[in-house]
């Protein structure tokens, strides 16, 4: 496999910058993967091919932040038209819209789906009982800057959100209260909450973050050659990947922070990067107004990409993954 090279596959639709995503957990019909873009429209694919499933349309501005559930039931946006709406996964109809007075940034669904964390330039966090929407059921207040993101964690007993601020926090649900503070020299671009929970990895400035979510002790820190925007640890903690500003997809080995992979795709500064649920790919998204799925195991067969031996290039012809790139597979 040392002769074949990563192909990643192109993702079309949004007309502008994509700024945030996240994956469903493996359901039935696979996973799936929805994205955020300033176009205002977030978008709903087949996480494993890239298939476009549809387009949730309703906001009046730039959509920042996206949730799904881990059904892929119900998604959720924040968007600049200070709203957050909730909508179902399966029709795309909207099915809520919770007003704000400033621009939501971040969306994040409790384990059971009952509850929506939101994070705004309001520079507060908000628990809603999606049962009961009209008013919050928990603020947190502390930050003096605008939240970038804010997630559940520890079965919904903990939420950590980033902000401008510089400060990373960690709060309590059932009290309310801020828990512990983490401050960087340089504004936290983004914060991942690994998938058992139990390590939070951040970004700041050129350098990638791990540290406990329970504590918040720092775990270990790697120096990435580009201010780096996002960063995501692979399900099994052995490498991580990273994208920021040079346009370039990094792997390295989580251990000893060695390069193993340096990839160029985008035409713009990666905003946004995950793995997918069972680990076989990553997802990025960035300025150029694109998504890419890149594999973790270049030349293994998975997805649409075939591996055929001594081949330098698997699905070439997959420039817009979608039908086209079904019906080429």
């Amino acid at each position: 496999m040392a002769n074949l090279r990563q192909t990643p596959l192109t993702c079309s639709g949004h007309t502008r910058p994509v700024v945030h995503l996240a994956f469903s957990d493996i359901t039935e019909s696979s996973y799936f993967l929805i994205s955020a873009s300033k176009d205002g429209k977030p978008m709903l694919r087949q996480g494993d091919t890239g298939d476009w499933i549809g387009t949730f349309e309703g906001h009046k501005g730039a959509v920042w932040g996206v949730a799904i559930n881990k059904e892929a039931t119900r998604a959720a946006s924040g968007a600049a038209d200070f709203n957050a709406k909730i909508w179902d996964a399966v029709s795309g109809g909207e099915l809520q819209s919770i007003p704000h007075k400033h621009i939501v940034k971040s969306v994040h669904f409790s384990n059971d789906s009952s509850h929506l964390a939101t994070g705004s330039n309001e520079k507060l966090i908000r628990i809603w009982d999606l049962n009961k929407p009209e008013t919050p059921v928990l603020e947190f207040s502390g930050h003096s800057g605008c939240i970038k993101q804010a997630y559940y964690l520890r079965d919904d007993s903990r939420v950590v959100s980033c902000s401008d601020d510089k400060t990373l926090r960690l709060w309590d649900v059932k009290s309310g209260q801020e828990i512990d503070k983490l401050e960087f020299t340089v504004v936290p671009n983004s914060v991942e909450v690994s998938q058992d929970g139990q390590i939070l990895t951040v970004t700041s400035g050129t350098t990638v973050s791990f540290w406990q979510a329970e504590t918040l002790t720092k775990i270990k820190e790697w120096k990435v050659p580009t201010v780096v925007y996002s960063a995501s640890l692979h399900p099994d903690k052995e490498v991580f990947v990273c994208g920021g500003d040079d346009l370039r997809m990094y792997k390295f080995d989580y251990n000893t922070g060695a390069e193993l992979e340096s990839f160029k795709g985008h035409f713009g500064p990666v905003h946004c990067v995950r793995f997918s649920p069972d680990g076989e790919l990553y997802a990025s998204g960035s300025e150029d107004g694109t998504l890419r799925l890149w594999q973790t195991t270049i030349g293994k067969t998975y997805g649409l990409w075939k591996c055929v031996d001594n081949s330098t290039t698997n699905n070439t012809n997959n420039a817009n993954a979608g039908v086209d790139a079904l019906s080429s597979s």
